[in-house]
């Protein structure tokens, strides 16, 4: 298992609570975006204005709003964003995140 379930399930509700909330995409998931739809280049600020749990395999899931008119609903993992340390949540996401990470390097030994 990689998720602690309730520990998951307390910052769900915590990030639900403080929706919408401001995140940036990593580089990573820009390039991914971009590699699937190259004529659409948003910054990578967004904003996460949905949090659903997808099983321990999919861990946290984001819906993710670039701001920008008629654009397409993005959906990505938690383990993919940033936010700022000064959001009440944001220490509770960095927690998960890094166990998140390290729980899957763990599974591919």
């Amino acid at each position: 298992m990689i998720d602690d379930p309730e520990t998951t399930a307390a910052l769900i509700a915590a990030m639900t609570a403080a929706l919408p909330l401001p995140a940036k995409a990593t580089p990573e998931l820009m390039a991914m975006l971009h590699q699937q739809k190259p004529e659409w280049r948003p910054e990578p600020d967004c904003t996460v204005t949905l949090v659903r749990y997808m099983n321990d395999e999919g861990g946290i899931v984001c819906r993710l709003d670039f701001g920008v008119p008629g654009g397409q609903q993005i959906f990505a993992s938690l383990t993919h964003l940033r936010f700022d340390a000064a959001l009440p949540v944001a220490l509770g996401i960095a927690e998960y995140q890094l166990q998140r990470i390290v729980g899957i390097k763990g599974l591919r030994g």
